[in-house]
């Protein structure tokens, strides 16, 4: 039996709040109901953050208010705070997704209080939501900050065994300026899932320095079956230099498909949907399988792959 690994696109909320142009909300109800056919276990909708914080994401309600509900996916969203564990509630999230990073620096650029603080703020969400709504929180720059460098894995197994404590489902271990490594990846993934082997992991990667694949890899090697992946590659964290994008849903999926793993994803009907997002946002994106297709032996391939099979006959 082929293993299961389980994907969550963040594109909707990670990937569009670092665009400098809004994406209208009936495009982002249109995506999010295009990746919920698709075979995802998860999908991060919105955030219900301030308004003023982030603009892009304004339409939380309405988007969360006019997405459908797919049997089998669950629905996603970011909160920073009470009032917006209260509006995610209101909204009939599936899931909340809490944050703090493990670097003191970043922690205070990020979300502007020590890291003791935002423990404090986050255990006092977990405490209000109770049993209303399953919690995930994403522990940011777990393998490395930029501003200060490494950060010990005894602090990320630390805030883990803290938050495991206060009855969170999950915890998602980020990789927020691609600093990972392969190995880094192994032994994190390995301490961890000993440590909390109830708690679902997630792992988080950038492919800031070419090895976010590695690094899913890695994971899944060493027993990891659940990853954030962003279509076409966008995203990445506005208050760390240098965080360009997610690692690519689409090549991710692709690729531990093609190692006989079961991904539970339709990859040529997410690679269609893909193409789409440089008109969405108005700008070519990272990802490579929208350049490349799939296999030419396979259904779907870019025209120039077409134009390759059937070559126009030579006077």
């Amino acid at each position: 039996m082929k293993k299961r690994i389980y994907f969550n696109d963040v594109v909707a909320r990670d990937g569009f709040q670092m665009e400098s142009n809004f994406v209208p909300t009936e495009a982002k109800i249109k995506l999010v109901n295009e990746l919920s056919h698709c075979g995802f276990a998860k999908v991060e909708v919105t955030s219900f953050t301030s308004p003023k914080a982030i603009p892009m994401l304004r339409d939380a309600e309405e988007v969360m208010g006019r997405i459908e509900r797919v049997s089998g996916v669950e629905y996603s969203v970011l909160v920073p705070n009470l009032r917006g564990a209260e509006r995610a509630l209101e909204a009939k999230a599936d899931e909340l997704n809490l944050v703090m990073s493990t670097s003191e620096t970043h922690n205070l650029a990020n979300l502007r209080m020590t890291r003791e603080k935002s423990f404090a703020a986050l255990s006092e969400v977990i405490r209000h939501v109770g049993a209303r709504a399953p919690i995930n929180v994403s522990l940011s720059t777990s393998f490395g900050c930029p501003m200060e460098g490494d950060v010990a894995q005894s602090v990320i197994e630390e805030y883990a065994d803290r938050f495991a404590a206060l009855g969170v489902r999950g915890l998602s271990i980020c990789d927020t300026t691609g600093m990972a490594n392969p190995a880094q990846v192994i032994r994190m993934a390995e301490s961890l899932q000993q440590q909390l082997p109830n708690l679902q992991l997630t792992f988080h990667f950038h492919n800031t320095r070419g090895m976010g694949l590695a690094n899913v890899l890695a994971a899944v090697q060493s027993g990891i079956t659940r990853f954030d992946g962003s279509l076409g590659g966008l995203g990445g964290c506005p208050y760390a230099p240098g965080a360009s994008g997610n690692i690519a849903s689409e090549d991710a999926i692709y690729m531990l498909d093609e190692m006989g793993f079961d991904t539970g994803i339709d990859i040529p009907r997410l690679l269609d949907i893909a193409r789409e997002l440089p008109n969405i946002v108005g700008h070519e994106v990272p990802g490579q399988m929208i350049k490349a297709g799939l296999n030419c032996n396979l259904h779907s391939a870019p025209p120039y792959v077409e134009a390759l099979r059937h070559p126009p006959k030579c006077a």
